[in-house]
């Protein structure tokens, strides 16, 4: 039996609208976080269980670069010496104390991946325009560069010309994607301890900034609440179908 909500703990009182929006799509609820926060696993049996009572569809909106990274790594001979190219390569590119854009290669590199994301991002447009209702593990923003699902180019860094000129399109395709606001962020809101017990395989360092600033994202002013995922599995879960409006059968 799932334990009864702790509806008095969550600080979301407007009854959550799923119809569709004025531009005529149907919702979208983004599940944010930081890593072990357990977004990936949220967001497959929430989409199961919404189904049940209307079309539903997931969406991963993250780069991806980590699972890249470790799949690379497993490859024979060559894996380990790339995946660390790749792991020294995305330290740089979350690092706040860098002065200047990196080179070319690594920039085309960060480019494609958010050329990923927006052809995800757009699938997502295109389900909701069916009357699809989607829930999305991450969510694009606008707000902060250098990863953290914002572009991985800071446009306020130097460097050169073509490199300036990617970082000023990825800007733009972020600041498009971020015009488009989920109908409920639920931002899943875990301590570093939780978070390296759940993901031993990332660093200390890049779970405590990413926790850091998660709670500065505003996602273009959506309707945000914030549940503690450190909860056991079946009471996080029941406290997120709680915010919805009807009962949902576990």
């Amino acid at each position: 039996m799932c334990p009864t909500p702790d509806t008095a703990a969550l600080p979301f009182t407007t009854q959550l609208d799923l119809s569709r929006d004025a531009a005529g799509l149907a919702p979208c609820i983004a599940l944010v976080g930081c890593d072990g926060s357990g977004k990936s696993t949220l967001t497959r049996d929430l989409t199961a269980l919404l189904a049940r009572r209307a079309p539903t569809r997931s969406m991963y909106l993250g780069l991806g670069t980590g699972d890249l990274g470790r799949r690379i790594g497993r490859l024979p001979i060559v894996g380990g010496l790339t995946e660390r190219y790749l792991t020294a390569k995305a330290g740089k590119a979350h690092s706040a104390h860098s002065k200047r854009l990196p080179g070319i290669v690594t920039a085309l590199a960060i480019f494609a991946f958010s050329l990923a994301r927006r052809w995800r991002f757009a699938r997502v447009l295109a389900f909701r325009r069916r009357g699809i209702q989607v829930i999305t593990d991450r969510y694009p923003q606008a707000e902060l560069p250098g990863g953290f699902d914002g572009p991985g180019l800071s446009w306020t860094r130097r460097g050169s010309p073509l490199v300036e000129r990617l970082a000023a399109q990825e800007r733009a395709m972020y600041q498009d994607m971020a015009t488009y606001r989920p109908t409920l962020v639920i931002r899943l809101n875990v301590d570093v301890d939780t978070a390296i017990a759940r993901k031993a395989d990332h660093t200390r360092p890049l779970l405590e900034k990413k926790l850091a600033i998660m709670p500065l994202l505003q996602f273009n002013g959506a309707p945000i609440v914030d549940i503690d995922a450190t909860r056991p599995y079946a009471e996080v879960l029941a406290n997120i179908l709680a915010l919805f409006p009807f009962e949902v059968l576990l």
